[in-house]
């Protein structure tokens, strides 16, 4: 029986590729570096936004201005990152139905702590009880770690052997590997289906309505 869900974000329950992008091409012409496509933009998100400048910027964290990068980054997208991010389309239906069945729901993230749980309380309000970013700087490690998971399953006042994960990419499924709970892959995040098999996602949905399937069965 599952009576928690958690849930990745960025490519999961929000699309925020462009955002993302606008905000690292923004720090990149005022650097001066080349600017990057949407598509590598996509292959660069999932791991936290250090990691995202690192492979952005020519030399990763060998070039001399990457703090600066970073840090303009980050001041960007904090004013920038309600512009074109939206939730998929389906995702609020799922939440409702979710909370409507009791159904216990948390967000990690390996964006930074503060946006994730400016996000998720700007779109999801109490939709999502608990919502959880990077803060290694309180010694929980990042993605694919256990650790953010088993903070958010604390919180939930939950049991582990209720939980379920859900995630759009290989950090994910190697997360709840970890964890050692179910994931459910969905192809409509930042990376494909082909990937989220390969790591062995125990689901793999297309829509959000396929996911109630998995966590209420007896009610579809």
């Amino acid at each position: 029986m599952i009576y928690g869900v958690i849930f990745d974000l960025d490519g999961t329950l929000l699309n925020t590729l462009d955002d993302l992008c606008d905000s690292t091409n923004f720090v990149l012409s005022k650097f001066g570096f080349p600017s990057r496509t949407i598509e590598e933009i996509r292959r660069f998100v999932g791991n936290g936004v250090k990691l995202l400048i690192e492979r952005a910027i020519p030399n990763g964290q060998g070039n001399k201005y990457f703090t600066e990068c970073l840090e303009a980054f980050k001041i960007h997208y904090k004013e920038n990152m309600y512009n074109k991010t939206a939730p998929y389309n389906g995702i609020l239906e799922l939440l409702k139905e979710l909370r409507l069945n009791g159904i216990h729901t948390a967000v990690v993230s390996n964006k930074y702590d503060a946006a994730v749980k400016e996000l998720c309380k700007k779109y999801f309000g109490d939709l999502i009880q608990v919502a959880i970013g990077e803060n290694e700087a309180e010694g929980i490690r990042k993605k694919p770690a256990p650790d953010s998971v088993f903070k958010a399953i604390q919180e939930l006042s939950i049991s582990i052997e209720n939980v379920i994960y859900i995630g759009d990419s290989e950090t994910d499924v190697q997360t709840a590997k970890n964890a050692e709970i179910e994931c459910v892959g969905c192809s409509w995040g930042f990376r494909d289906e082909t990937i989220l098999k390969k790591e062995g996602a125990d689901y793999i949905v297309n829509t959000p309505d396929e996911i109630l399937k998995i966590v209420l069965p007896n009610k579809r």
